[in-house]
């Protein structure tokens, strides 16, 4: 049986593991670089090839797989002269990005006019992950689309969880997300509040770790808390903005009142004001830590 070509465009933090993935299981793969060409190299050498357009990417694969930042992202990829709709052939796009499921939609209405077939499947846990082909995925379209492209997100997942039409996949993405990032400003003003008081962050965590409020989230992000690992958690705090950002949007539009949400898109929103976009969200912890009057940690 012939394989679907695979076109990928974003081969980042997330997209490279997933490359990777389903390269390793025989799937003929193009993929298109942007800033960092080391990801890009390394898939070459397994066998990928390059597109330098998006249009030229979308001629040589039958089924393309986008991880890209947002919806702006996914816009600039898809339209235009140089997009994938340019190529003018059927085509389906997964759309794995974390992105306004509004924009999805639409997005995907326009698409079909043009014989091209958007579904949306973004990532829940991390690169390691990726890598290991451990993500979870959440999948938004229809379940004949879903079942073509199943084999594949199969080659990077553990778990595949269809969520209803087209753009239910983004809706329930920025709700999982709301629920981490929410834990993540907790745990920073938690932390703050503990060591302005006499409670070092490790006794802390001896208290939380093993108990009722522990998961993997909170693992990864005290690993950079107590540990210092700065790469447990990759995920940017200029992402997290975006991602919050994206949820008071997509409630606004509900004529839903969110005020949870709108505190926790602030603790983001005061990271990238203070100049943090680049860290990561565990180190919200010191940024909250130090704008209370703590000593920088080391």
């Amino acid at each position: 049986m012939t394989k679907d070509k695979i076109g990928f465009i974003g081969v980042g933090l997330m997209g490279h593991g997933m490359a990777k993935n389903i390269i390793e299981a025989g799937y003929p793969l193009t993929v298109m670089g942007h800033r960092n060409r080391t990801p890009v190299e390394e898939l070459i050498g397994r066998g990928a090839t390059e597109a330098k357009t998006p249009k030229a990417l979308a001629e040589a694969s039958d089924i393309v797989f986008l991880c890209v930042t947002g919806s702006d992202q996914v816009m600039a990829v898809t339209q235009g002269e140089h997009g994938l709709a340019a190529a003018g052939k059927p085509l389906i796009i997964v759309d794995c990005s974390t992105s306004d499921p509004s924009v999805t939609t639409k997005l995907a209405a326009s698409l079909a006019a043009e014989h091209i077939t958007l579904i949306d499947a973004p990532l829940g846990r991390t690169p390691k992950d990726a890598w290991e082909g451990t993500l979870d995925v959440m999948v938004g379209g229809d379940p004949a689309t879903i079942d073509r492209v199943r084999p594949i997100i199969e080659t990077f997942s553990q778990r595949m969880i269809h969520t209803g039409p087209t753009g239910t996949g983004h809706t329930m993405k920025l709700l999982n997300n709301f629920l981490s990032l929410g834990y993540g400003a907790l745990y920073a003003e938690a932390l703050m509040l503990g060591e302005k008081s006499g409670l070092s962050a490790e006794t802390f965590h001896s208290v939380i770790s093993g108990g009722r409020m522990d998961c993997g989230f909170y693992q990864t992000y005290m690993n950079y808390v107590v540990g210092r690992d700065r790469n447990a958690h990759k995920f940017t705090l200029s992402n997290a903005l975006k991602d919050t950002s994206y949820l008071n949007a997509f409630a606004q539009a509900q004529n839903a009142a969110n005020p949870i949400a709108t505190a926790v898109r602030n603790s983001y929103a005061l990271a990238i004001g203070t100049g943090h976009g680049d860290d990561y969200v565990p180190m919200l912890s010191d940024i909250i830590a130090e704008l209370n009057g703590l000593p920088p940690k080391s």
